[in-house]
């Protein structure tokens, strides 16, 4: 089991999804599930249908669009987009 912390004013849209597991990439030690956890800061804006990958941290006050995969931190006060999300716009 694994954290994911949702501060205060966060907007999460439908389908969004916040995976906190995954696996290692040897084939061997493919029945291990590596687990980081996930933080979402205050005032954020998750759009429908993104993906959060584990060991994330979403800054203060971002925007997410909508079907992004972020699979490193977002900055506070960005706009980030794509796959994979890539800061597009400082608010």
């Amino acid at each position: 089991m694994c954290t994911i912390t949702i501060e205060d004013d966060v907007l999460i849209g439908p389908k969004a999804n916040l995976i906190t597991e995954n696996h290692p990439l040897d084939p061997n030690d493919r029945k291990t599930v590596l687990l980081k956890p996930i933080v979402v800061k205050r005032n954020a804006c998750i759009g429908a249908g993104a993906t959060i990958l584990p060991g994330v941290t979403i800054g203060e006050n971002p925007v997410v669009a909508a079907g992004s995969v972020v699979s490193r931190d977002v900055p506070a006060d960005t706009v980030v987009a794509g796959v994979p999300a890539k800061v597009v716009k400082t608010l």
